[in-house]
This record gives C-alpha cells, sequence and structure tokens, in this order.
C-alpha cells in the first residue's frame, strides 16, 4: 500500500484517486472548493479543504509522508506551477504534475517535477493509434518504437498453431497473450491451435502489426 496525495478534484483527479483507492492506496484528497470536497467526503474520507498555493497549506500536510503527490489542476497552469515548487520544497518524494502543452511540460519539469503527464494527448494519440486500422482492440505505447496490441488472428489462422504460422519469423511480432472473450492464456506454447473469435496480443513495431491487421 502506498501514501497517495491528489490536489485537484476536476474529473481527472477524481478518476485517479479513486482509482488509486480501489486499488487499495491511502489516498488524500485536496481541493481549494469546499463544496466539492463536502461532496467527495463520503468517498475519500481523508479529504482536505485548502489552496496549496499557500505554504501553509502544504506544510500541514505532512508532504514527505506521501510516496507520490499528483498536481491534477488543469486549467489554471499557473497554480499548478507553484503547487509544484512548493511540493518539493518541501520534501515531496515523487511529483507528478499535469499539462495540456510541450511548453507547460519544460516549465514544469524545470522546477521539480519528476513527471510529467498529458492526459488529453495520451489519449488523442492511443485513439488515432487504435482507429488507424480497423481491428485494433487496444494499444499501449511502449517506447516510440515498439508497442503492445490486441488484434484479431488471421482468419487462415485458425486450426493452425502458433509454430505452423511462425508468426515472429512471418510478421516480426512476438505473441504475448491470446484471448477468448473473457479467457486469457499468458504467454502460450508454440502447440497452442488457435480457435475462432481469438485475440492476440502481440508486441512490436507499429508498422509490422498494422500488416496483420
Amino acid at each position: 500500500m502506498k501514501s497517495i496525495l491528489v490536489i485537484g478534484m476536476g474529473r481527472l483527479g477524481r478518476h485517479l484517486a479513486a482509482k488509486m483507492q480501489e486499488l487499495g492506496n491511502d489516498v488524500m484528497v485536496v481541493d481549494k472548493n469546499e463544496a466539492i470536497i463536502e461532496e467527495l467526503s463520503g468517498i475519500f474520507p481523508n479529504s482536505f479543504v485548502g489552496d496549496c498555493t499557500n505554504e501553509g497549506v502544504i506544510r500541514s500536510l505532512g508532504i514527505n509522508n506521501f510516496d507520490y503527490c499528483f498536481v491534477a489542476i488543469g486549467e489554471d497552469f499557473y497554480a499548478s506551477l507553484e503547487i509544484t515548487s512548493i511540493l518539493k520544497e518541501f520534501g515531496a518524494k515523487h511529483v507528478a504534475s499535469k499539462a495540456r502543452r510541450e511548453r507547460q511540460a519544460e516549465f514544469l519539469k524545470k522546477i521539480g517535477a519528476d513527471e510529467v503527464f498529458y492526459p488529453e494527448k495520451e489519449i488523442a494519440e492511443k485513439l488515432a493509434v487504435r482507429y488507424n486500422a480497423a481491428n485494433i482492440f487496444d494499444y499501449i505505447e511502449l517506447t516510440s518504437d515498439y508497442s503492445i496490441f490486441e488484434i484479431p488472428i488471421l482468419p487462415q489462422w485458425q486450426g493452425k498453431t502458433i509454430e505452423e504460422i511462425d508468426v515472429r519469423k512471418a510478421y516480426n511480432v512476438n505473441i504475448v497473450a491470446v484471448k477468448n472473450e473473457n479467457t486469457l492464456n499468458p504467454a502460450p506454447g508454440g502447440n497452442y491451435v488457435f480457435k475462432a473469435n481469438d485475440h492476440i496480443v502481440v508486441i512490436g513495431r507499429s508498422g509490422d502489426v498494422f500488416r496483420l491487421c
């Protein structure tokens, strides 16, 4: 279990805090809007009303007790900068701050952000890749070159084994799992026989995967 601080209870902050709590972490949420915190107090027992651009508020939170601090403020970038800087000044172990543009990310990193995330950009890129080909069901970027994709098998694969098709040699991708509805077969052996409606989870270069779609 980790100790998590989420500052800013917009849509991103709420979803992030809820998921962190669902995963069994100790989560504190903070927003300067009292009505928002009152609304969320039943969901997040550890909630606090305060303007985190105020050093006194940050000091009162005991920042060095948190494993991760998330600054999920999207509309007021100046406030995000201030809060990120104050968090690091008061000993935050790891600060992840939201940015909308590259320039914002540069400023956040200069003042100490350990990590910058772009939810809108990341969603847009994921949607673009997913809908670039008709048969991509999911996509996770690992590096600029390699990603993980969930795609259906080619019709002619049905009834054949992974070894027979020799996917790695023929298509330059590696199969890491096979899915069929709600069943997942991680790291299937070469003798696995493909069935109708099978999806494969593969790792490879986008161009190579697109040839399979």
